[in-house]
């Protein structure tokens, strides 16, 4: 009887189970039928134990059917083992899940203390997620867009949240997989120069412990339950999100749009010690979580548990879920939360050449498709931008900061000059290009690009947890009012200050991510943790308004400039020669203007081409151009589209002016 692959996989005769656990004593397969309230369960001992996995093939056990393992063997929470044959555990390869935790206590393995208490003798079967045995997969593709790094423009959005509110989606479809899929939907992400989308997680989930007491759920998912299954709550029709997620990826194929997923491969939703036994704790805990020496959860992601990324049996997982998505689903990417707590075996230190990185990085499949690192986690120890190997795009969370920093009039301008130019200081020392530089303003975690001008304080209140989620490090602005104003002149400087970030990440060398409904004025009321608000806090809102309409229009005209010009999406950092630092007097930089603290305006001419140039004062200031070129004006971030009001070419030499929170592009003639 072959051990691998493992989860379960129907053949003529039956299904064969294998599920990987060190430490038991005994695995049962536990078959399960009936309606709710009425459940039947039939258990079968997998016979053989190979290399760490137990398996066994079950005859007449048919696609469809409803399944999950019980665990016989130590339960010694000091030592971290937590075995509990009283929990019905989900197959961490099932292909899909069904049903949710709707009873705490029995899904949890403990009584009274989850050190010292006994174990629990709550039957979790009727009140936890179970898996289900699916139909096998043709492991053949079609073929994927291919975009290149140097061309590629990201849209991170929520599949539920972008088109729960569509009016051109069905009702039925909204929402979903196949809300998504829809030609208007398609339509705007293809008008607004988007090359990929990247999906906050898809993996099923289950609310935290937390939440569920709460009432609440995890509406973006970062608490992953099942690594090969799609989230069952984003199908239209119960039971088809494989289908669904298929079509949609073959739809957005179709438009020229990549798929990139966000995964989660550093922590589950079991929580800490504290919380729930619904598959890898019950399996196997010192197997798949990193532990303490009392048999504590090590916690380096904030979420109560840690993936340990040294073990063989977490490492072989997660290269098999992703080598899963990209071969049955066609995927074109991962974005890897928390990226960097894959480089720290046991919640050690960090290294680059971790197993688990190493592993994804040379796998035949996965190095064929993009890998985006989220290169931090929970500790200071963790934050590692930069420091990721050659395989690796990263989250430029530098990008981020000297970007919102220069708009509210705050840090120096060397360090936006490096960012603009794609980050070399950052990238270029390993042998990266420029695109490796995943150039971000906003993402899902934080303020929206309205609210970063309107809102100084977060507003998490609706949250539950007092306000007390969420950083207070936002870098933002609100003109003097906090939150929505309705003085027109407030309005204004917040649209003209957005549409120059907007500019500003759209101009810059490296890869540009957008976050969803940033390019309609969304606004989530001043959340920037809005984890666990599936309403219209999180909802990206299709109501035609003027701003969002002009707002999408000059997006839509700066990805077109981008698009349409190598200089702006070059795959190699400039040499010297190839950049000319332009002071607004009509010099060139010299060495004491980058450490000149109060300066608002940053001027650049690329490539002997174009001409950036970048003023973030509250007033109007003089600008020299230099004497090689006439300039044509391309874009002005200060009209509601971008469109500049006179294309008249401006001489050599010529002194313009500058309007507060602005960005001109010219081109030389």
């Amino acid at each position: 009887m072959p051990v691998f692959p493992l989860g379960a996989h129907a053949d003529d005769g039956g299904v064969r189970f294998a599920v990987a656990s060190t430490s038991a004593d005994v695995v049962e397969v536990c078959l399960v039928d009936g309606g709710a309230g009425a459940l039947t369960e039939r258990r079968v001992e997998l016979g053989e134990h190979t290399f760490g996995v137990w398996h066994g093939h079950v005859p007449g056990v048919r696609p469809g059917q409803r399944y999950g393992y019980r665990v016989h063997g130590p339960y010694r929470p000091w030592e971290g083992t937590r075995a509990n044959p009283n929990k019905i555990l989900v197959d961490p390869y099932a292909r899909r899940i069904t049903g949710r935790v709707t009873d705490l206590e029995a899904a949890r393995g403990w009584i009274g203390d989850p050190m010292t208490g006994p174990a629990s003798t709550v039957d979790s079967l009727g009140h936890v997620p179970l898996s289900v045995v699916e139909e096998p997969l043709a492991l053949q593709p079609p073929a994927r867009p291919e975009i290149p790094w140097s061309e590629t423009v990201i849209s991170e959005l929520h599949v539920r949240g972008f088109t729960r509110l569509h009016p051109e989606v069905p009702a039925e479809q909204r929402g979903t997989y196949l809300g998504l899929a829809h030609p208007a939907v398609i339509e705007h992400l293809t008008r607004m120069g988007v090359t990929a989308v990247e999906l906050l997680p898809v993996m099923a989930s289950a609310a935290e412990p937390a939440l569920v007491e709460r009432g609440m759920a995890n509406y973006w998912g970062y608490s992953t339950l099942g690594f090969l299954a799609p989230h069952g709550g984003y199908a239209s029709m119960p039971g088809q999100e494989i289908g669904e997620f298929r079509t949609m990826v073959e739809a957005l194929h179709a438009a020229g749009i990549e798929v990139i997923l966000d995964v989660v491969p550093n922590h589950t939703c079991e929580g800490g010690v504290g919380g729930m036994t619904l598959s890898y704790r019950g399996l196997d805990a010192p197997a798949y979580y990193s532990l303490g020496g009392n048999g504590h959860d090590a916690d380096i992601t904030g979420t109560g548990n840690t993936l340990d990324a040294g073990s063989p049996t977490v490492i072989r997982l997660i290269c098999d879920a992703l080598r899963h998505w990209v071969l049955a689903f066609g995927v074109d990417g991962f974005r890897i939360d928390l990226a960097s707590v894959l480089g720290r075996p046991r919640s050690g230190g960090f290294d680059p050449n971790s197993a688990l990185l190493t592993a994804i990085a040379v796998d035949p499949v996965l190095s064929t498709v993009k890998l985006i690192a989220e290169p931090w986690d929970a500790t200071g120890e963790g934050y590692r931008v930069g420091g990721f190997g050659v395989a690796w795009s990263e989250w430029n969370g530098r990008y981020r900061d000297a970007v919102r920093d220069f708009w509210r009039g705050h840090g120096r301008i060397s360090e936006l000059a490096s960012r603009l130019t794609g980050s070399s200081d950052i990238y270029g020392h390993s042998g990266r290009r420029p695109w490796a530089s995943v150039n971000f303003v906003t993402a899902h975690d934080g303020f929206t690009m309205r609210d970063l001008v309107s809102y100084e304080h977060k507003h998490n209140e609706g949250n539950g947890e007092g306000n007390r989620d969420g950083t207070d490090d936002n870098r933002s602005q609100n003109f003097g009012v906090e939150g929505e104003t309705s003085s027109p002149v407030i309005k204004e400087r917040r649209l003209a200050t957005t549409r120059a970030l907007l500019a500003t990440l759209l101009l810059s060398i490296g890869t540009p991510m957008l976050v969803a409904g940033d390019e309609r004025w969304r606004t989530q009321g001043g959340n920037n943790n809005a984890y666990c608000r599936d309403d219209e806090t999180s909802w990206v809102d299709w109501t035609e308004t003027s701003e969002s309409a002009l707002m999408e229009a000059f997006t839509a005209k700066v990805t077109a400039i981008r698009r349409e010009s190598p200089v702006l999406h070059r795959d190699q950092f400039y040499v010297d020669g190839e950049v000319l630092w332009w002071h607004p007097s009509g010099r060139p930089m010299e060495d004491g203007d980058w450490h000149d603290g109060g300066a608002r305006t940053l001027a650049v001419v690329l490539a002997d081409y174009y001409l950036l140039l970048m003023h973030a004062g509250d007033a109007a200031t003089a600008c020299t151009l230099p004497k090689e070129h006439d300039y044509e004006p391309v874009l002005d971030s200060t009209v509601a589209d971008g469109t500049p009001p006179s294309t008249r070419p401006l001489r050599s030499g010529t002194t313009i002016t500058l309007p507060p929170r602005s960005v001109l592009l010219l081109r030389s003639l």
